[in-house]
């Protein structure tokens, strides 16, 4: 089945980019040199460029819970391969295989704890698990970090980075774009807040679903945000296509975003809008 790997210099399924080894780190928008101790202790952004590594959820976690303190829910929930699919190798050998080199079960982690003294719910996606495709167990994760805002009304944080619906699951993956839709309306119902951070990339039925519906939608800054890839659309209608075309700054120009905010910023500014939305904002 040839279709699941494309040759030369486009996408290969089985390559992702993980987050640089060795002490000098070259930053891919410059092609200048940061040593790796100043970008961990700048939340791995590029001090000079801006440029936005990116981080999965142990990062994340790290810096936006109150002393990185925080109890993990959903970890039980396993994936399965229940259509026993296979493409160059088994669906289940490769979940095996991310699950051993990531140290993580699925592409999403819920955690439950404070930031700056305010009680969260945040579901963080792990792009470099078959690069933060959903499946079931994705959907799952989210459904519960929803149901668990919404039971105990709980401000919901979700942050996105995905390539899209996990194409080993087949349908059962895109059904999930309707749970985690319905979810969030019944969390909306209940005037609970959600925030939607989304990060590079969110493409795909992530942002098809969850990740644009949000009371707030943000992202970091140049993060690749769209349903299909530029490549694909360019392909598409045959013509160029703007430039910065789908990048955070695009989209906040017409419309889909309503704020970007740096990397170092965001603890803060999460908390800033969580108490706007919470009526608890003190002038």
């Amino acid at each position: 089945m040839a279709w699941f790997q494309r040759k030369d210099k486009n996408i290969q399924t089985d390559q992702r980019k993980e987050m640089p080894e060795g002490v000098w780190v070259k930053v891919p928008k410059t092609g200048e040199t940061v040593h790796r101790r100043e970008l961990e202790d700048n939340l791995w952004v590029d001090p000079l460029s801006g440029y936005h590594f990116r981080i999965g959820s142990d990062e994340y976690f790290s810096f936006l819970f109150d002393d990185g303190e925080f109890e993990e829910i959903g970890e039980e929930i396993k994936p399965t391969d229940p259509l026993e699919f296979e493409d160059r190798k088994k669906y289940s050998d490769r979940l095996e295989e991310y699950q051993e080199k990531t140290g993580h079960s699925d592409a999403v982690r819920v955690g439950l704890g404070s930031m700056n003294e305010l009680d969260i719910v945040i579901a963080c996606m792990d792009f470099d698990f078959i690069g933060g495709s959903m499946g079931s167990v994705v959907g799952e994760r989210i459904g519960m970090a929803i149901d668990h805002a919404r039971e105990q009304e709980k401000p919901l944080i979700i942050i996105s980075q995905s390539g899209g619906a996990r194409m080993m699951e087949s349908v059962l993956s895109l059904m999930q774009m309707a749970k985690t839709s319905a979810k969030l309306a019944q969390l909306e119902e209940a005037g609970v807040p959600y925030i939607s951070l989304m990060t590079n990339p969110t493409t795909g039925g992530v942002t098809a679903s969850f990740a644009m519906l949000g009371d707030f939608n943000i992202a970091e800054p140049e993060a690749l945000i769209g349903f299909a890839g530029p490549r694909v659309i360019r392909q598409t209608i045959g013509r160029d296509l703007p430039e910065g075309f789908q990048r955070s700054e695009y989209l906040l120009e017409h419309g889909f975003l309503d704020f970007i905010t740096p990397r170092n910023e965001l603890k803060s500014e999460l908390t800033k809008l969580l108490k706007i939305l919470l009526h608890k904002f003190e002038e």
